[in-house]
């Protein structure tokens, strides 16, 4: 049961394999394995793939069903189709489409099993993508939010400069106003005369200013300061929702370009394995000599197209025969006097029947 599952697999016809030689049947039973488990593999990497793009098993394992089955009957086809030949020179050019084919189609089994194989190391990959990523992410967001955030900071240190001026011009004035007192400057009278009072009156005046300016530009900072938080708050709230994109950056194609990023020769060598495994039924069959199995499908098919000749060269006989006796039978028929005269008699008829048609429709119109 195995073997003609096998031989059905080889696209080969098992009425004329069960009649030949079993180094023929096995043969065929290697080539059918081939086509058999390459499918096998073009299934398993397939879901694979798939699974990376939907992230459900079952999904993947569905379409990676249809998709082994469709590289499957593709290469059952290729096997099928390539016929033995008596020159070596028109198999290899029969059979080139179908190496370019099995080329493309190992390209497409091996890409997702390099990239399972080499699974850690693409991790590794992505994940250092993924934090240049998000530093990148951070920078680009910060830069939306700098300007308006360095301008409040900005207005903050302009307001705490303004207390700083009026507190310094304060501890001026009483300085100024104690020297006063003092005798150790000014007028360098001892007591609180009225220069003094003077200069304690405009301390007192300054210190009031500076009170009230304290107030209102604290005021002022911690509105400055909460919109200053409040941008900060947006800012992080973007970094934070835009996180689960750069997450999520693990597709399919990101795989595939992390894989690129890797040493080529352990991917090269994957990829050869397939293309060894692909295209090995195609060489099989142009490297093995004729065996009984090609000449006895090149004798069934010899014979068919010999009937469908001899049928082709027999309708063209009936024609041309019949062609031949039409001519001799219209040409005796011509010279037969009766067969004029009623044919005369009839064409005279016909022309009456118009003249008289013509004559009454002229008549309706002049009438």
């Amino acid at each position: 049961m195995l073997k003609n599952f096998f031989w059905m697999c080889s696209g080969a016809d098992t009425d004329v394999l069960k009649t030949s030689s079993k180094s023929e049947q096995i043969k065929f039973v290697g080539i059918g394995g081939t086509v058999f488990f390459t499918a096998v593999m073009a299934f398993i990497a397939s879901s694979y793939a798939l699974y990376t793009v939907f992230d459900n098993y079952y999904t993947a394992v569905f379409f990676g069903l249809i998709w082994g089955l469709l590289i499957f009957n593709l290469d059952r086809f290729i096997v099928s189709t390539i016929k033995k030949q008596d020159n070596k020179w028109k198999e290899i050019w029969q059979a080139t489409p179908r190496i370019i084919l099995a080329i493309i189609i190992a390209i497409v089994i091996s890409k997702p099993l390099e990239m399972k194989i080499f699974e850690k190391e693409i991790n590794q990959v992505l994940l250092t993508q993924k934090n240049e990523l998000t530093l990148a992410n951070k920078n680009q967001i910060a830069n939306q939010f700098s300007p308006e955030i360095t301008a409040l900071q900005n207005e903050i240190s302009q307001l705490k400069q303004e207390i700083d001026a009026k507190e310094t011009e304060s501890n001026a004035l009483y300085d100024t106003y104690i020297s006063e007192a003092e005798g150790t400057a000014g007028t360098k009278l001892l007591g609180k005369g009225p220069v003094y009072k003077e200069k304690r009156e405009k301390h007192d005046a300054t210190l009031l200013e500076l009170q009230q300016l304290k107030i209102d530009n604290k005021i002022k900072i911690n509105e400055k300061e909460t919109q200053i938080a409040a941008l900060v708050k947006q800012q992080n709230n973007q970094v934070v929702k835009s996180q689960p994109i750069i997450d999520g950056f693990d597709g399919l194609m990101a795989r595939i370009n992390a894989l690129n990023e890797l040493p080529w020769l352990p991917s090269f060598f994957i990829f050869l394995l397939f293309l060894a495994i692909e295209t090995s039924p195609i060489f099989s069959k142009l490297i093995a000599p004729k065996g009984e199995y090609d000449y006895k499908i090149q004798d069934i098919e010899n014979a068919v197209k010999t009937w469908v000749t001899q049928k082709e060269n027999q309708r063209k006989n009936v024609v041309n025969t019949d062609s031949e006796l039409n001519k001799v039978i219209y040409n005796e028929l011509s010279k037969e006097e009766a067969l004029y005269n009623y044919k005369k008699q009839k064409a005279r008829e016909i022309l009456q029947m118009q003249a008289d048609a013509f004559y009454k429709s002229q008549q309706k119109i002049i009438s």
